[in-house]
């Protein structure tokens, strides 16, 4: 099948106290934590209108410990920069794919921000959010903060600009003359002066880097898609890169999102349209979330629905009070332990899907549902335990097997040799070098793979090998269903918090309504 093109969504941008910005608000932002500014006094307080999936600080080997917290890092930026006019720090926001998994995306974002920006000595902050529009369409995406000042092998911030000095053709500094005198000038303290220009201290800031830093995303993603078996292909370039005669929508703006929640739809909201309707869904994920349509019969289910029904079941009120609220469940602002593993997760805000999980599990109340999760927590955890064992065991083996192709041929060549003498054996020695001289390294590796006393076997290796992936495998489909259970009941439990959470303001705000009433009664 031909590979679906998707427009990668990528948006550097700069924080400037010129523009009223706060390095410690957008990181308040991002981490969906309370933050408290030394340069301002503010005290800043997310609004929270997306998911955080995962929030995370990494740090250069020469930066300062303490920077590991966040407000400490971000205050330590403000008050390093004095002007009005400071640029605070850099971020970037890109859409990931929304077939992958939290802790999927989680260990590739890690990757990525290591490789391309800490590794160049940067401090990042860097989170995953999951947001959802008015349609019920998802968007799984990373925000990254990253600092601008280089460190000092001290830990101090160091300058963002040096002097450079100008040179001749002769790589020698060229002197400021005095018109007047024909002389080099001199300054207040007698030095000479010399012609100089200022340069960024690092390549951070070159237009080159955030081409680069794109391309790799788009690079990483596409490799990562690869491997899971979805065809879909995400391009870097800009539509005018690609030759392209149409506008990038990399950012919807402020404007235009406006418009398309009043239901005007816009030439941007357009063109994301066509891209997530080109979004393909990865077949395990659909494996994953539907297996309350695929264990039971419609027929069967229906028969068992009805039986529910007829019985009083708080669950199942719940849901359908949320239902008639919103048409669908809240999946939770901080996503819980075992949602974060799950792809696709709008299966999970089905009511549908909930009515259906709460009926075939015979869970007729939340007392029920708190013990339903205490066994299944109890057997993702034992199934954790031999699923990572067998891993193990089979990645070792995996890893001689492999080990043994490299040193099999090689250990040939080496036992022709010894049986061979006198000319014959020069004659193969020589011809036979670059291998000989890899014998002693490989087999010290060899070696090193095998357990006390173990003996070379390739066959039982594969035999074995084959075993043990059919073991690995079955176990990691248990697991896989055993973490939606846990997904599922994750979210019930959550809707069921929110509702109460709700319906109290709502009552809060009834009564204040009839007391304000009253009280214009009483002065009429």
């Amino acid at each position: 099948m031909a590979n679906v093109t998707k427009q990668a969504s990528t948006r550097f941008s700069i924080v400037r106290r010129s523009k009223g910005q706060s390095a410690v608000e957008k990181a308040s932002y991002i981490s969906r934590s309370i933050l408290v500014s030394e340069f301002d006094g503010q005290t800043y307080r997310p609004k929270y209108h997306e998911d955080l999936v995962h929030s995370e600080i990494t740090l250069p080997p020469n930066a300062p410990k303490e920077y590991a917290d966040r407000a400490t890092l971000w205050n330590a930026v403000e008050l390093a920069e004095k002007g009005q006019k400071s640029q605070l720090a850099r971020m970037l926001k890109a859409s990931l794919p929304n077939e992958w998994s939290y802790e999927l995306a989680e260990e590739v974002v890690r990757d990525y921000v290591q490789r391309n920006f800490v590794d160049k000595g940067m401090c990042a902050d860097w989170a995953i959010h999951d947001s959802e529009n008015d349609k019920g369409q998802r968007n799984l995406h990373i925000h990254v903060m990253l600092t601008l000042r280089p460190l000092t092998e001290k830990g101090e911030w160091g300058a963002k600009q040096k002097k450079v000095y100008d040179l001749d053709e002769n790589g020698e500094r060229i002197p400021i003359i005095d018109k007047k005198t024909g002389q080099q000038k001199v300054d207040k303290r007698n030095r000479k002066q010399w012609k100089c220009h200022t340069a960024d201290s690092t390549d951070w800031n070159s237009q080159e880097n955030a081409k680069m830093w794109r391309k790799d995303l788009a690079d990483t993603i596409n490799a990562t898609n690869e491997q899971l078996g979805i065809a879909l292909h995400w391009e870097h370039r800009s539509f005018k890169e690609q030759g392209i005669d149409r506008e990038p929508t990399i950012h919807i703006g402020a404007v235009a999102n406006a418009l398309e929640r009043k239901g005007i739809q816009t030439e941007r909201g357009n063109i994301n349209r066509e891209i997530i309707r080109n979004n393909m869904l990865l077949e395990q994920a659909k494996e994953m979330l539907m297996f309350a349509k695929q264990e039971v019969h419609s027929a069967q289910y229906e028969k068992i629905k009805n039986t529910a029904v007829s019985v009083k079941n708080e669950v199942m009120e719940m849901i359908a009070k949320v239902r008639g609220r919103k048409g669908r469940l809240d999946l939770p602002i901080v996503s819980g332990k075992h949602l974060r593993k799950i792809a696709d997760r709008t299966a999970l805000q089905s009511a549908d899907n909930a009515e259906k999980f709460i009926t075939t599990r015979k869970i007729d109340s939340f007392e029920s549902l708190v013990n339903f999760t205490a066994d299944r927590e109890q057997k993702y955890s034992q199934l954790e335990t031999v699923h990572l064992s067998k891993g193990q065991k089979l990645n070792r083996l995996k890893e001689l097997s492999k080990m043994y192709a490299l040193y099999a041929p090689i250990q040939a060549t080496y036992k022709e040799s010894q049986s061979l003498k006198g000319f014959a054996k020069m004659k193969y020695d020589k011809e036979h070098k670059d291998s000989l001289s890899k014998y002693p390294e490989l087999k010290e590796r060899m070696q090193s793979l095998l357990q006390n006393g173990e003996k070379i076997t390739p066959k039982q290796w594969k035999a074995e090998i084959q075993s043990l992936q059919s073991e690995y495998d079955s176990i990691g489909k248990e697991q896989t269903k055993t973490a939606t259970e846990l997904a599922y009941a994750e979210v019930i439990s959550y809707n069921r918090k929110n509702l109460e959470r709700e319906l109290q303001n709502e009552n809060r705000q009834h009564n204040r309504q009839q007391s304000r009433t009253k009280r214009r009664e009483e002065e009429i």
